[in-house]
């Protein structure tokens, strides 16, 4: 088995929390089982609480028994890659049924299958909403999926809704559920970083635009402000030379400067990460070290060092002493795409585009090395890390 992939998704010392978690969830998916109608289990923790790897504990579970048909889906295409290699390196379990979500309830739809057990990862990725242009005309792909199984186990993070055609919030979920049986399970303990609560709530907090602090110093993790995104990068290969899986990642809203549209800055100038068709995810190929990160490439995904450059669509406010979101420098219009169903405030699109910067920056367990686009942010931010010493 890979073994990037197993550290991050199978772990031999699952927490007591963990474990616990796992055997709930199991007593409940045995009486689903029994049950005439589908029944939902909702995990739900935030980035890096280790959800993946609880489910991925019961995938192998039931996915590599033959006695129940099952399916994961995973609307994310390089998390789709990494479950489908996973599979290939597991007893009895077949790479086949790890799907796409509109590639599940297409095919069963037509051939009039039925699953007892569906999973679902990053289930805030699902589509709310018709999207012809991605082959999918039902209406909301968790509902035809609980009419697919006797069980679906869902895995959510509110906190990474990012885009219209994916947006979830509790009373949408509440309301698809609807008369449903279904369990939360919560999963509200860090997991991948080895940071500390405080830390994490330094990165919370900036991202909601509270009065801006030193980074607090009490664990581990390392921390360090950059003035330039080039001496950033320069810290990041060292990093990636000497540990791996660490990268440069940044938010939208850079311009295009002479037909290129890379992430630009100082001394730094890298093209923006690219889809790939090979099977290998991005942040494990060598040559993704010389791109920059995006959330498309790195949602659900570990890295060692995470190198974090705030885009343009980030400011400061000296009166409020917080980091500003300025959606109208937000670059990447698929966020802002309208539905007929809902309309979005644009305190909403806020929301999405500071997730887009949470997730981003949770992506590494060691460290997590960042600078600003913008002047007044950074010089504010290099203040405080001075604090922080």
């Amino acid at each position: 088995m890979n073994k990037i992939l197993q550290e991050q998704f199978f772990v031999d010392d699952l927490s007591d929390d963990q474990k616990t978690v796992i055997t709930n969830i199991n007593d409940y998916i045995k009486q689903g089982l029994k049950g005439d109608t589908a029944s939902v289990a909702v995990i739900e923790g935030a980035a890096g609480t280790g959800k993946s790897v609880v489910l991925m504990e019961l995938v192998r579970q039931y996915m590599t028994d033959r006695h129940y048909r099952t399916s994961l889906v995973v609307n994310h295409p390089e998390l789709y890659k990494a479950y489908r290699d996973l599979a290939e390196s597991i007893p009895n379990m077949k790479a086949s049924e790890i799907r796409r979500p509109t590639s599940l309830i297409n095919y069963a739809q037509k051939n009039h299958k039925k699953y007892d057990i569906i999973f679902v990862d990053e289930a805030h990725l699902l589509y709310s909403k018709s999207e012809p242009y991605a082959h999918y005309r039902g209406q909301n792909q968790l509902t035809d999926l609980m009419a697919l199984a006797k069980v679906v186990v869902v895995v959510y993070d509110f906190d990474q809704v990012f885009q219209s055609k994916m947006y979830w919030d509790r009373p949408l979920l509440d309301k698809t559920i609807g008369n449903h049986p279904h369990k939360q399970f919560n999963m509200n303990f860090q997991y991948r970083m080895v940071a500390s609560d405080e830390q994490v709530d330094w990165m919370d907090d900036l991202t909601a635009e509270k009065p801006l602090k030193p980074f607090p110093d009490n664990s581990d993790f390392e921390f360090k402000m950059f003035d330039t995104a080039g001496e950033l990068f320069e810290n990041i290969k060292k990093r990636n030379k000497e540990v791996g899986m660490s990268r440069v990642v940044a938010t939208s809203g850079f311009p295009r400067i002479d037909g290129r549209h890379n992430v630009e800055m100082d001394s730094f100038s890298l093209p923006w990460d690219e889809w790939d068709p090979q099977r290998t995810h991005w942040a494990k190929r060598e040559g993704s070290i010389t791109q920059v990160g995006t959330i498309y490439t790195l949602q659900g995904f570990d890295l060692n060092y995470v190198g974090m450059i705030i885009g343009p669509s980030f400011g400061y406010d000296k009166a409020t002493d917080t980091m500003t979101i300025i959606p109208e420098k937000y670059s990447h219009k698929e966020i802002f795409k309208k539905r007929k169903d809902m309309k979005f405030s644009r305190d909403e699109y806020k929301d999405f585009i500071a997730n887009v910067l949470n997730v981003l920056m949770k992506r590494g367990k060691y460290g997590l090395y960042l600078t600003a686009y913008d002047d007044d942010l950074r010089q504010r931010l290099l203040e405080l890390g001075q604090e922080t010493k």
